[in-house]
């Protein structure tokens, strides 16, 4: 979007152009989500234009060397490193994919630091795991991209995890990735020393629309089925909420007020499968999930999707991924 878009006749309410500067820092970790800084800049870069000044300064950050390379392979440059990027009204974790468990030592200690010059801390998609390994997300609510929600849960039980897309709890604040960033800067846009108008103005010019924090997250395994009937939608859901402990298809029928046959019916038009077929299908994907992101042992991973014998897991997930679940994890771990 070019400069002189805005003119300054059309620049908004009276007030704006009184705001005072507000420094953001976006600490790029390797394999960064670039939609996910996208997301959460471009914002901040509108409202400058809007306002005609730059009163939200955003500098990009890295732990180290020249550049950061998105998950993505699109390399960035930075404005400072983590030994010399100064104070910030707020820092904000733009997190990588997958999850590193080593070498992060030096990005919890400048975090730890921030926290104790009283600096907000924001995660950004997986960025949450990192000011939770750092202890600063204790006694907070907070959120995370669904795929890695177990991965939080398992290894910080004492969290308070949601499935939201967006947290703020005083000066923490969380969002999943994609482009939930930018309903997370958009809420900050709207609070002081921003406006409500200013926030307005800036998803007016993205060609966006507002989505409350109290949205949830939808997981991939619904939309993976491609369901667009609101009947079928809803046992879909239902399936993905009862995993663990499954329903049969006449429970599933009875929830919905319909017959068995009715939701036969819908399951064969719409995808060309049975119920059952996309409930079993629902608790693999749930299951490779597990596999991949947490450390789960097999046996609990064959629990907590509903199966209770492993050989029946086994079978099951081979037949349907081409690869037993065992050979499975030890391939996604070793392309980490």
């Amino acid at each position: 979007m070019s400069q002189n878009v805005i003119k300054p006749a059309d620049r908004g309410p009276d007030g704006l152009h009184d705001l005072r500067v507000t420094k953001y820092g976006f600490l790029l970790l390797e394999n960064f989500s670039l939609i996910a800084l996208g997301a959460a800049v471009d914002p901040l870069r509108i409202a400058n234009m809007i306002v005609g000044r730059r009163v939200y300064d955003y500098h990009l950050i890295a732990t180290s060397g020249n550049f950061t390379q998105s998950s993505d392979g699109i390399r960035v440059l930075h404005d400072a490193t983590i030994a010399d990027s100064g104070s910030f009204d707020a820092v904000f974790v733009v997190g990588p994919n997958p999850i590193p468990r080593k070498g992060v030592g030096a990005v919890l200690d400048w975090l730890r630091l921030h926290a104790r010059k009283g600096t907000p801390l924001a995660g950004i998609d997986t960025g949450s795991y990192f000011l939770a390994r750092a202890g600063l997300l204790n006694g907070y609510r907070c959120t995370i991209h669904w795929e890695d929600r177990d991965v939080l849960m398992e290894q910080f039980p004492q969290l308070t995890v949601s499935n939201r897309l967006y947290e703020v709890d005083r000066d923490r604040y969380t969002c999943s990735g994609g482009v939930a960033p930018l309903d997370l800067m958009v809420h900050l846009l709207g609070l002081p020393p921003g406006s409500r108008s200013l926030a307005a103005r800036v998803l007016e010019l993205l060609v966006a629309e507002r989505r409350s924090h109290e949205q949830r997250q939808r997981t991939s395994l619904r939309q993976y089925m491609g369901a667009e009937h609101a009947k079928l939608d809803e046992a879909l859901q239902i399936m993905e909420s009862n995993v663990e402990e499954t329903l049969t298809i006449a429970e599933i029928a009875s929830y919905l007020r319909a017959s068995q046959r009715q939701l036969e019916r819908w399951f064969q038009e719409r995808l060309g499968k049975t119920p059952a077929q996309a409930y079993l299908e629902i608790r693999l994907l749930r299951a490779r999930q597990l596999l991949y992101r947490t450390s789960q042992p097999m046996e609990e991973v064959c629990a907590r999707t509903g199966f209770t014998s492993m050989t029946h897991f086994g079978t099951r997930y081979k037949a349907q991924f081409k690869i037993s679940p065992i050979a499975d994890r030890r391939r996604y771990q070793s392309a980490l």
